[in-house]
């Protein structure tokens, strides 16, 4: 059972396709894995194994044409609707929400076939890089239970490197997918095309522009699947482009010049961490890419901007919800806000002045990447940290010793939500205490399919590795 439940979602679809497996007997694997380990992890929260088995029913008595997901166990984060399943964000506020129908996502995920397992946990209105909340507590990583699976998709990132999931959908507005990933040794991606429809909170104003949904699986190929179903433009979504998808031609990837950095300039990052970028960078010389170093040098303005959006915007428009209520916050978010209020209120004008120039920083990025359209970089300073650490000191390129604060080192994915633009992770090698480092595959908005070719290619020689067995 093991070996199975942490093989490739296309491999799993090929078993079902050849009848080898039913979708029955898939889904009961996955419901004794969930049972097995889920107590340990606690990365999926609404599980109902009686509702997974009439799914699985329905799928195998089906005699409708296949879809490309027929009988795909998947999870889905708990900020995005999934009808009759729990969507409460973290959050006491949100305590009981069951949306009626499927996010626009979801849907698609099921009219391809797809089985949906249940949703699973996140940090309290998706405010931090850890999952923990007052609800159902802290989320674990598989690889290491003294150590977070990442935040805000980190239920899904922890069931799917677990093996309790075969994928699933997580959403980014600032490394939310990537940073996950790169902590539990999956691939993932923050795509620039999928539609955002029955995203709780909803993706207006600043985060509009910011936050999207996107696949997070054992492999690429399994992303680039899962983006297939579901990405596509919307009639009443404006954030999903319309942009049909387009099949990876390798002749066409190499011609593409890549560019790479270890580290922003700013923060220092750990020696694996730099030795994963290199490891990267040889990967894709050996296939006959053209790699160089270069850094955009509008990527701090970037974090900045995004800063003014994500962090104090966002306390402005979500610390109101508990107004009277404030002691039904979770530390989590409390320690959000705690960060947002090192800065005074945004007023009127500096918001207007923010949001202008966020198209100047965003054309300026863009022209910078004309001739590096692809881009490599760690996707975080730190592999996995310990639950509730908010500090470490790290060696810079220079060996000198530098305190790395908690959203600093979290910096490489955020610079990528302001500019629009797709971003991948796909694990590379392991840090000194055994802990799963990803790489980030950056592209220029709607190059998705490049993003996602470039980043099946590495993984040829990285990619993912079951973690240690976990025993109840």
């Amino acid at each position: 059972m093991s070996d199975l439940l942490t093989q490739p979602a296309v491999d799993l679809l090929a078993l079902l396709a050849a009848k080898k497996i039913s979708a029955l007997e898939l889904a009961e694997l996955h419901i004794q894995r969930i049972e097995q380990l889920n107590p340990r992890l606690n990365a999926v929260t609404d599980f109902d194994p009686e509702e997974i088995r009439r799914q699985a029913t329905d799928i195998d008595r089906s005699t409708s044409p296949r879809g490309l997901l027929h009988g795909l166990p998947l999870t889905v984060k708990s900020s995005i609707s999934v009808a009759g399943r729990l969507c409460e964000t973290g959050s006491l506020f949100n305590k009981g929400r069951r949306p009626t129908s499927d996010a626009e996502a979801v849907a698609r995920l099921r009219k391809a076939g797809a089985l949906i397992l249940g949703t699973t946990n996140c940090p309290e209105f998706l405010m931090a890089y850890e999952t923990d909340n007052c609800l159902y507590g802290r989320t674990s990583n598989p690889w290491d239970l003294t150590r977070t699976a990442g935040g805000s998709s980190g239920g899904e990132s922890a069931a799917i490197a677990a093996g309790l999931s075969a994928g699933g959908l997580g959403s980014d507005g600032g490394g939310s997918i990537r940073e996950p990933a790169h902590f539990t040794g999956i691939c993932a991606m923050k795509p620039g095309r999928i539609p955002t429809a029955g995203h709780l909170p909803d993706n207006v104003g600043p985060f509009a522009l910011l936050g999207t949904v996107g696949p997070m699986a054992r492999t690429m190929a399994d992303v680039a699947l899962l983006f297939r179903v579901v990405s596509g433009a919307l009639d009443i979504d404006p954030i999903a482009a319309p942009v049909p998808y387009r099949s990876p031609n390798p002749e066409a990837l190499k011609a593409i010049r890549i560019g790479y950095f270890e580290d922003d300039g700013v923060v220092p990052v750990t020696a694996e961490t730099r030795q994963a970028v290199q490891d990267a960078v040889h990967s894709l010389r050996r296939h006959g890419f053209h790699v160089e170093a270069f850094r955009p040098p509008s990527l701090e303005r970037a974090r900045e901007l995004w800063y003014t959006f994500f962090a104090r915007c966002g306390a402005m428009l979500l610390e109101p919800l508990g107004r009277g209520r404030e002691s039904d916050f979770s530390p989590t978010f409390l320690d959000f806000l705690s960060i947002a209020h090192t800065h005074p209120p945004l007023a009127a004008d500096a918001l207007l002045g923010a949001w202008c120039e966020t198209a100047i920083v965003r054309s300026r990025l863009l022209a910078e990447m004309r001739d590096f359209p692809i881009l490599l970089s760690p996707v975080c300073s730190i592999p996995a940290f310990r639950h509730g650490e908010r500090n470490w000191t790290l060696q810079d390129a220079n060996g000198a010793s530098r305190s790395l604060a908690y959203l600093d080192a979290m910096r490489f994915t955020q610079w990528f939500n302001l500019l629009g633009a797709p971003a991948a992770v796909v694990p590379i090698s392991r840090s000194a205490e055994g802990l799963p480092i990803g790489l980030q595959v950056a592209g220029r908005p709607y190059g998705d399919e490049d993003v996602l070719g470039i980043a099946s290619i590495l993984e040829e020689d990285f990619g993912y590795t079951a973690p240690p067995e976990l025993r109840p």
